[in-house]
C-alpha cells in the first residue's frame, strides 16, 4: 500500500471499513455488534426478562429483525426508575434497488432481474454501474428448521446500462428514462445461463407453497447457494439488495474526502457505534452517574420510517418504559432524556452556490452541522442548539449551522418522528455532497467530529444539564 493510500484519519480508515462490510442494513447490524462485543456490549433480547439481566455498570445491546440496533450503557449506581436517557439516533439504510418477490425476467436474449425502487435515490447514478447483491435468504436446514443468514457476493454481477447516443441524440442534453421498463438490471445472456441452470428445474413434482424455485432465475438461486454452501431448493426466501461493488476509499489530494455509496447515513452510523464503544471502555464510564448511554440504529428513514424497525416504531419507547417500569418513573425519564437525531447535511456545492442560504451553507471537513428548520422538518430549537454547541466546545470543536432557504423544501429525518415520544431532541449532521447518489462524498476529518460530539455527548451531558433551567 502506498502512502497516498495510507493517508488519511485513523477514524475515516475505520469508517470505510464499515460501509465495505455494510452494503445492506442487515450487514451494517452485524458490523455494528461485532464491534459492540469487542468493546464488551453483552447481546440481549427482546424477548427475553431483563430484570433478571440488567446490572449497574453494565453494557447491553439487542437488535430487531437483523436491521435496528440499540446499545446502551448502564451508570455505575443505575436502579430501575426515572434516570434519563442520552440517545444518539441515525438510520442505517440508504436508497437503492431491491429484488422483487418474483424477479424472472427474459428480454432479446438477456437475463435480467426484476427491482423495485427504495428510498429517493438519484438514479441516473445506477447506470454503467458495477452492480452486485447482498441481503438475507431464508434457509431450511436437514432438521427441518429455518434460519436467516446474510450473504453478499463479492463479484460483479449486475449492470443497468445506458442507450448508446447514436440511438438517442438528444440523451446527452436531456437524460430521461423510465424505471420500470428502461431501468432493469441485466444478469446474463440467456444462451450461457442455460449452462448454469439447476438440475431441478425439469422435476415433476409440484412446488410447495414456501418454494420461490420458479420466482427467479434458476442461475441466481445455484449461486446463491454456492456462496451459503446450501442446496438451491433449500432457499424459501430472500430480501436482496443491488450494491455497487466499487469500495469505499478516502480521496483527494490530501484524502480529505470519502469517496462512497451510503455516507447517508452510515457515515453517522458509524460514529455513533465506535462513540459508545470507545466510551464504555473508558475510565470516564467507570465513574459515570446521571443517564443511560444509548444509541439507536434504524432502518427505513428513507422511506418515512413507519414500520417495526423504524424510529416511529415502539423501540425507544419500550427501551425507556422497561428502564422505568412505572407510569411516573417513564414521565420522569422522558423528562431526563435528551436525543441527538444524526443524520448528513448537504455541504456548499462549488457548482451551484445558489443552493444554499448566504449565512447556512456548511462546508465538508468544516465541523457538525446543527440542522434548524422553523416548520420543524428539524427538531431543533435553541436548548437543544445550546447543549450541543456546549459538547462540541468540549472537546475543541467547530459548529456549522443549516437552514434551507425560503424558496427550497426541507427534508427531514428521525428526529420530529421520536420528538413526539417528548424527549427534547435536536438535529445535527456532518456536511456531504451528492447526497443519495450511488456515490456520494463526505469528509474525513468530519469522522472524528461527529465520534467527539457523541463522546462528548455521553462524557458530559449530565453536567451541562444540571446547570440549564428550563420551566
Amino acid at each position: 500500500m502506498t502512502n497516498m493510500q495510507q493517508a488519511g484519519p485513523e477514524a475515516a480508515h475505520k469508517l470505510v471499513a464499515f460501509v465495505n462490510a455494510s452494503p445492506t442494513p442487515f450487514h451494517a447490524v452485524q458490523a455494528a455488534s461485532a464491534r459492540l462485543e469487542k468493546a464488551g456490549f453483552q447481546k440481549i433480547r427482546e424477548q427475553d426478562d431483563w430484570d433478571k439481566t440488567l446490572k449497574a455498570g453494565g453494557k447491553y445491546y439487542f437488535t430487531r429483525n437483523q436491521s435496528a440496533l440499540i446499545a446502551f450503557t448502564l451508570p455505575q449506581k443505575w436502579q430501575p426508575g426515572g434516570a434519563g436517557v442520552s440517545i444518539v439516533a441515525t438510520h442505517i439504510d440508504s436508497p437503492n434497488l431491491r429484488i422483487r418477490p418474483v424477479s424472472k425476467r427474459s428480454k432479446a436474449g438477456y437475463l435480467q432481474v426484476g427491482v423495485e425502487l427504495y428510498g429517493g435515490g438519484i438514479w441516473h447514478s445506477w447506470f454503467d454501474r458495477d452492480l452486485s447483491l447482498a441481503g438475507r435468504v431464508v434457509l431450511a436446514d436437514k432438521s427441518g428448521n429455518f434460519q436467516a443468514k446474510l450473504v453478499k457476493i463479492n463479484k460483479p454481477l449486475l449492470r443497468i446500462p445506458t442507450l448508446a447516443i447514436h440511438l438517442e441524440r438528444g440523451s446527452s442534453d436531456n437524460f430521461q428514462f423510465n424505471t420500470e421498463t428502461e431501468f432493469v438490471p441485466i444478469l446474463a445472456q440467456a444462451v450461457e445461463s442455460k449452462l448454469n441452470s439447476s438440475p431441478n428445474d425439469k422435476s415433476e413434482t409440484p412446488p410447495g407453497a414456501s418454494s420461490i424455485q420458479g420466482n427467479h432465475h434458476p442461475a441466481l438461486l445455484s449461486l446463491l447457494a454456492e456462496h451459503l454452501s446450501v442446496a438451491p431448493e433449500t432457499i424459501h426466501d430472500f430480501e436482496l439488495h443491488l450494491y455497487d461493488v466499487q469500495p469505499s476509499v478516502l480521496g483527494g489530494l490530501n484524502s480529505e474526502f470519502v469517496f462512497s455509496p451510503r455516507m447517508d447515513n452510515q457515515f453517522s452510523s458509524f460514529a455513533a457505534v465506535e462513540a459508545i464503544a470507545t466510551f464504555a471502555a473508558s475510565s470516564s464510564f467507570n465513574v459515570l452517574e446521571g443517564n443511560v448511554n444509548c444509541i439507536a440504529l434504524f432502518n427505513h428513514e428513507e422511506i418515512g420510517s413507519v414500520s417495526t424497525s423504524g424510529a416511529e416504531s415502539s423501540l425507544i419507547p419500550f427501551l425507556l418504559q422497561r428502564l422505568a417500569p412505572t407510569p411516573a418513573a417513564y414521565a420522569q425519564s422522558v423528562a431526563r432524556s435528551f436525543l441527538i437525531s444524526a443524520d448528513m447535511g448537504h455541504a456548499l456545492h462549488p457548482n451551484y452556490p445558489s443552493k444554499h442560504e448566504d449565512n447556512h451553507a456548511p462546508r465538508m471537513n468544516g465541523g457538525v452541522v446543527i440542522k434548524t428548520n422553523a416548520k420543524q422538518r428539524y427538531a431543533s430549537d435553541s436548548i437543544g442548539s445550546f447543549v450541543v454547541k456546549k459538547l462540541i466546545e468540549r472537546k475543541g470543536g467547530k459548529v456549522q449551522e443549516y437552514e434551507v432557504r425560503n424558496d427550497m423544501a426541507c427534508g427531514s429525518t428521525v428526529g420530529p418522528f421520536l420528538s413526539k415520544i417528548g424527549v427534547r431532541t435536536v438535529d445535527v449532521g456532518c456536511a456531504m455532497l451528492s447526497m443519495h447518489s450511488i456515490r456520494e462524498t463526505a469528509g474525513s476529518e468530519d469522522v472524528q467530529n461527529a465520534i467527539d460530539l457523541f463522546t462528548s455527548f455521553f462524557e458530559g451531558f449530565n453536567e451541562i444539564d444540571k446547570a440549564l433551567v428550563v420551566e
